[in-house]
């Protein structure tokens, strides 16, 4: 049986958790040590998340657990030109996903994801996109997530 746990759309009062846990899954994702100064970042996921969460070009899901925070997702929406494959230029790209380790396993993150791509095609948008951690691999492809053969990235 799966336990009910809350889940949240976060909202302004909330930007101070969404920051917290963007720190931490950037600092796993990256593999930086608790030393690594992020408070650029810091400060700047937080002027993201204000601006953002406003006028509603991301939307996130903070998952609760009697009160205790155990994990979140985000979804933020963009534009682009129109295609063939996507008259609507419009395109979602989904991040910050994270679960407390002693609540993995237990398909909150499976939710939390299912929960972004609706609100995604519930916007009209059918081109959803992330990168994938090792960890975070067999979640995404579970989902339907494919990797991708014909894009590119300058690095």
């Amino acid at each position: 049986m799966v336990k009910a746990y809350e889940y949240k759309i976060a909202r302004p009062e909330d930007i101070e958790e969404l920051v917290r846990t963007r720190m931490i899954v950037l600092r796993a994702a990256n593999k930086l040590s608790d030393d690594e100064d992020m408070s650029e970042v810091e400060k700047e996921a937080y002027a993201y998340y204000k601006h953002a969460l406003e006028n509603g070009e991301h939307i996130a899901y903070l998952v609760y657990d009697n009160g205790k925070f155990i994990g979140a997702g985000g979804i933020s929406f963009y534009q682009v030109m129109p295609t063939y494959h996507n008259p609507s230029g419009k395109k979602a790209y989904i991040m910050n996903m994270y679960t407390t380790p002693e609540y993995r396993r237990q398909k909150i993150a499976f939710h939390t994801l299912d929960l972004l791509v609706k609100a995604a095609k519930k916007q009209g948008v059918s081109q959803i996109a992330l990168e994938a951690t090792d960890m975070g691999r067999p979640l995404y492809e579970k989902y339907g997530f494919v990797n991708m053969k014909d894009e590119m990235e300058l690095v």
